[in-house]
């Protein structure tokens, strides 16, 4: 295998493993594979706290988290090898570290690490059993792999300036009410209200309304304290309801607002392959000079599709995608589709020597899975495919409606 095949493979598998296009069914399928394995391994998690379960399955369960888990590594260990194309980096290097350090890749690791651990140190297996807890967090990627998850995560980081704004003013009405509990409430009862922290931990159960009843004010003016931070508190909280509420009702109307633009102004996209001598080759995309109102969408380039910037240069086997809104009111334009059969008088005339009227032009020649841009110097032949633009009737002809 050489070099530049293996890069392929490695740039087909980094498409695999990351969150897959709907009509790449091969990603697709790997991203419903692991979500499945993901559940299967929280499944086993919680039946094996059932004492009973664990008495009569208990060897069953081990063997599913054993292979969960071996999973989740071999998992990790392709994102490792793909991790130049997941991540755009100097070097590849660069690239796998950024995919251990970040935060999809970090729960990745503790997902199977812990299992491992104790293989490598024995006397740390009480320890690093408890740290297996850690992989319930794994449930964050299938957040990603799903739309209707991915709001959520969108919401959040939308209204965080709100969220972190109305999180402050808790944290400094829970300060403030402990410190004033405290000062209250100490010498009616030093052994509740010790320290502040005492009223602290008063605070957060009577604001977050939770009220567990194990520490409380004795005082009238405790009482009365008590009763207005109450207040405060049951609005506070609300605070960030509201604003995730108010972010879910945005999410929602941008979403549908998107989709009655999109059907009422649709995009026509057109796509084609880039080959040897086309001139656009070597070329970046700020300096195709395109018409305007034509776009370069998108460019699928082996089996990674890119997104165009200026500076994107364009290679040999580019598939490229141009995009462009509909001429609104625009006149439909008729052609008319023939091909040359044996008989046909046209099989082996040049186009400028043929006998058609000036109302009628061809507009193209296909010719064995080619297309030719029609000269006067183009010679026909049997087999060709024509596509006409003429107002006469041609025998045998199919109409395409432009």
């Amino acid at each position: 295998m050489t070099k530049k095949q293996r890069e392929q493979y490695r740039q087909r598998l980094a498409s695999v493993v990351e969150i897959g296009a709907s009509d790449d069914l091969l990603s697709r399928g790997y991203d419903f594979y692991i979500t499945f394995v993901i559940l299967i391994n929280l499944t086993v998690a919680v039946l094996s706290t059932f004492d009973e379960i664990n008495l009569t399955h208990g060897a069953l369960l081990d063997g599913i988290e054993a292979v969960t888990v071996f999973l989740f590594l071999v998992d990790y260990v392709l994102r490792l090898i793909s991790a130049k194309y997941l991540y755009k980096k100097p070097n590849e290097l660069r690239s796998i570290l950024a995919y251990v350090f970040s935060f999809s890749g970090i729960i990745d690791l503790l997902s199977f690490l812990p299992y491992y651990l104790p293989v490598f140190f024995p006397a740390g297996a009480i320890a690093f059993r408890i740290f297996r807890v850690i992989r319930i967090f794994r449930l964050f990627r299938i957040n990603a792999y799903y739309d209707s998850l991915n709001a959520i995560t969108d919401v959040l980081s939308k209204k965080k300036q709100q969220l972190l704004s109305s999180v402050f003013i808790i944290l400094i009405l829970m300060l403030a009410s402990s410190l004033c509990m405290y000062s209250v409430e100490h010498e009616a009862q030093p052994e509740v209200f010790k320290n502040a922290f005492s009223g602290i931990w008063w605070s957060v159960s009577t604001l977050l309304t939770v009220g567990y009843g194990d520490i409380y004010p004795i005082t009238t003016l405790g009482k009365l304290l008590s009763i207005i931070i109450t207040f405060l508190g049951v609005g506070m909280v609300a605070i960030p309801t509201g604003i995730i509420s108010a972010g879910f009702v945005e999410q929602y109307s941008t979403v549908q607002k998107s989709d009655r633009l999109s059907r009422e102004s649709d995009v026509e996209f057109i796509k084609f392959r880039l080959r040897a001598h086309d001139d656009w080759l070597g070329k970046s995309v700020s300096e195709l000079a395109l018409p305007q109102g034509l776009i370069v969408t998108a460019i699928h380039r082996s089996y990674d599709v890119l997104v165009p910037k200026g500076d994107t240069v364009l290679e040999i086997n580019d598939v490229v995608i141009l995009g462009a809104e509909p001429l609104l009111g625009d006149a439909h334009i008729t052609l008319k589709e023939i091909t040359l059969l044996e008989e046909n008088p046209w099989n082996g005339k040049y186009i400028r020597d043929l006998d058609i009227s000036r109302q009628s032009v061809i507009v193209i020649v296909k010719r064995k899975g080619k297309v030719l841009i029609p000269k006067g110097s183009t010679r026909l032949m049997e087999g060709d495919h024509l596509l006409i633009h003429t107002k006469q009737p041609l025998s045998g002809s199919t109409e395409i409606e432009i």
